[in-house]
């Protein structure tokens, strides 16, 4: 690990100086951390009554901290911000989480999918070790104190940051002479990122993007049938992608709305521009979610916003090619049933065959005898059309926010001058996995060392 992970530039900043930061989640955190290590006085402000509640909520199911991928992969993942992103990255990476984390007595492991955890996968111990090495370095935490907008006072005047701030005793304003802004996003509001900031900031005039949800769930019209069935359940060992599938072999198409389209040139297609996947998810009863949803949930909700709809495409044996779940399907079946037969020779059963059929023609059935290679193509590339995204608030994660071109290479906004920003506000997006946490601490250590820098160029 850098040596200087969390501290400034050589040299300390100004004494005297103090610094708010506006956020108690992993961003706000560690941009506190930062600011502190390199001598400065810190208060920190969060509107809820503890800090770290959403890192908490995310550590339930085992805290997936980082990924151990290869640098450049780990970079892709931040699609259209991947240029912005970068620089915080290769500052303070996935390599350099950990070291941190043992630093405060955590270690961790990579799981068999490459994500990292900690050893004992939770993430209280980890922050109320980190809370404690906060309190001890001298940073204050203010509970309660909900931030309703900020403004830069005259060059010149030492103190030029003031925020207001709504507290159990009233309105009043602080003053400071810098501040870091680590709201979070729009999803999850009672965990306290509600996007309440986004108004303020853009009436100070901040270019800021929408917030849309990112890492969700999407509506889909099932039948009372499957909905009734098989909400709840997962959907495990497939692949899917999206949009449009290539041409088709047989030429034929079935009658169900939105199949139109191929299986082994879709597919293909869709693995040469990087869109196919892996995994599993969950029916729900408005439609799907679950970790392969969220892997594609950008391009389909631009899809979505662009064309009022989307199709998410999938493969239902992905281990088996389509000429192989064509000769099991012309196997010889006897008196079995067509259902039966499937499960038989290809495990197709359950929420699977409840799929197939919701999205396959009966003539794609009643023909299987005499072409069983429209219904492998069905199997192969089955079309989901999704409807709408599920709300913000009930995203993992939220897009928009921000914008990169808002700020200078050092996170602080032109408009403003002495008030940084960073984390989930800041408009990027990646996928779970441990990329999103991994960047709000990046974003964070990072706005935490320009304000401290920035602090000690000016009273030089």
């Amino acid at each position: 690990m850098n040596s200087s992970a969390t501290r400034p530039s050589s040299g300390s900043a100004a004494a005297g100086n103090r610094v708010a930061v506006v956020g108690g989640g992993p961003a706000g955190l560690m941009a506190a951390e930062t600011l502190a290590a390199g001598g400065l006085a810190v208060d920190l402000y969060d509107a809820l009554p503890s800090i770290g509640r959403k890192l908490l909520i995310a550590g339930k199911g085992g805290l997936n901290i980082t990924h151990s991928e290869a640098a450049a992969a780990f970079r892709q993942r931040y699609g259209a911000r991947q240029r912005e992103m970068t620089p915080l990255l290769d500052a303070f990476g996935p390599d350099d989480l950990r070291d941190w984390m043992r630093g405060l007595g955590i270690d961790s492991f990579v799981g068999s999918s490459g994500r990292v955890f900690p050893l004992d996968m939770k993430a209280a111990p980890l922050l109320r070790a980190w809370l404690r090495r906060l309190r001890a370095s001298g940073v204050k935490l203010h509970m309660r104190h909900r931030c309703l907008g900020v403004e830069s006072t005259p060059a010149g005047d030492r103190n030029r940051v003031r925020l207001r701030l709504q507290t159990p005793a009233g309105e009043h304003m602080v003053t400071a002479d810098a501040a870091i802004l680590a709201l979070g996003g729009g999803s999850w509001a009672k965990l306290g990122a509600d996007g309440r900031w986004l108004s303020w900031l853009t009436a100070a005039g901040v270019p800021v993007a929408p917030l849309r949800p990112a890492n969700c769930g999407f509506d889909v019209g099932w039948s009372e049938f499957l909905r009734s069935r098989f909400a709840g359940e997962a959907v495990k060992n497939i692949a899917a992608w999206v949009g449009k599938a290539a041409g088709r072999r047989d030429g034929a198409a079935g009658k169900r709305p939105g199949i139109e389209a191929g299986t082994r040139d879709a597919a293909l297609a869709a693995e040469g521009n990087g869109s196919r996947r892996r995994g599993e998810f969950i029916i729900t009863a408005h439609g799907v979610e679950g970790g392969l949803i969220y892997a594609l949930a950008a391009p389909l909700r631009d899809a979505i916003e662009r064309d009022g709809g989307a199709t998410l495409w999938l493969d239902l044996l992905p281990e088996r090619s389509v000429e192989q779940v064509t000769a099991e399907i012309a196997h010889a079946r006897g008196r079995r049933s067509l259902s039966s037969h499937l499960a038989s020779r290809l495990g197709l059963k359950g929420v699977k065959a409840a799929l197939l059929h919701e999205r396959t023609g009966a003539d794609v059935f009643a023909a299987a005898t005499t072409d069983p290679l429209r219904l492998a193509n069905a199997i192969k590339a089955l079309p989901i059309p999704l409807r709408a995204t599920r709300p913000l608030d009930e995203a993992i994660s939220s897009a928009g926010g921000v914008l990169f071109e808002a700020m200078d290479d050092k996170l602080m906004l032109q408009t403003l001058p002495g008030v940084f920003c960073a984390g989930e506000m800041l408009d990027w997006e990646a996928p779970t996995g441990g990329y999103l946490l991994t960047a709000c601490f990046a974003s964070g250590r990072a706005a935490g060392m320009s304000a401290a820098n920035w602090l000690r160029e000016r009273t030089a």
